[in-house]
């Protein structure tokens, strides 16, 4: 059977239009369309970045992909914010690269190996006080909170305080947005940290280890 061409889902801007394919209540080969609504929205309880849709998701879409205008599958159908249990013009989807990283481990491995730095980060954002200090790093960056002794964060020289601005050349707005930079990196290879530290940025060189435990 042809199989569909797997997009780039980063590419994906807000304003795009994409396809919904499934089979809601049971309806089978059902197109609905939209466009992407959002992009980054993290729902309680998971730790995936999703899109954001309005094109119509029901029981039966989940699992269907979404699709852009070149036919490429740049998302998987996945859950619904509502009130009354049916769609009401929110829907979410897992990312295409996220689940393209996924199956590459599955086929490698036979599970998914995430990769860890050993840091807790702070909730709050550079802001504040943080912001007035350094104000080009207002709304950009993650605070790291603690650092867990004898992790790949500490062996590299990471210190509460620290500011981390960038992971391996791709700028770092949010926690979510660093964890799933650091789960998705290659185990014992080593990664570049911009690190912001007493007002000078520092390269920060650090070796992610396998993710044991909760990571």
């Amino acid at each position: 059977m042809p199989a569909a061409h797997v997009g780039n889902s980063d590419e994906m801007r807000i304003g795009d239009w994409v396809l919904a394919i499934g089979n809601p209540f049971e309806l089978e080969q059902t197109v609905s369309a939209g466009i992407i609504s959002g992009k980054g929205r993290e729902l309680e309880g998971t730790r995936v970045r999703m899109l954001q849709t309005d094109a119509a998701i029901n029981p039966g879409n989940s699992g269907g992909p979404l699709v852009n205008l070149e036919g490429e599958v740049i998302g998987i159908n996945t859950a619904i914010a509502t009130n009354n249990g049916a769609f009401q013009g929110v829907g979410f989807v897992i990312p295409s690269n996220l689940a393209k990283w996924v199956m590459g481990q599955l086929i490698k491995k036979g599970s998914v190996e995430r990769a860890f730095l050993g840091v807790a980060l702070d909730p709050n954002e550079v802001k504040g006080d943080v912001a007035t200090a350094f104000p080009r790093q207002a709304g950009r960056g993650v605070i790291v909170a603690e650092v867990t002794p004898d992790s790949p964060a500490a062996e590299a020289g990471l210190q509460p305080g620290d500011i981390i601005t960038e992971f391996n050349g791709t700028k770092v707005h949010s926690r979510r947005e660093l964890m799933e930079l650091v789960e998705r990196a290659t185990v014992g290879a080593h990664q570049k940290l911009s690190v912001l530290r007493d007002g000078d940025t520092i390269a920060v060189d650090v070796v992610p280890r396998p993710c044991r435990a909760i990571c």
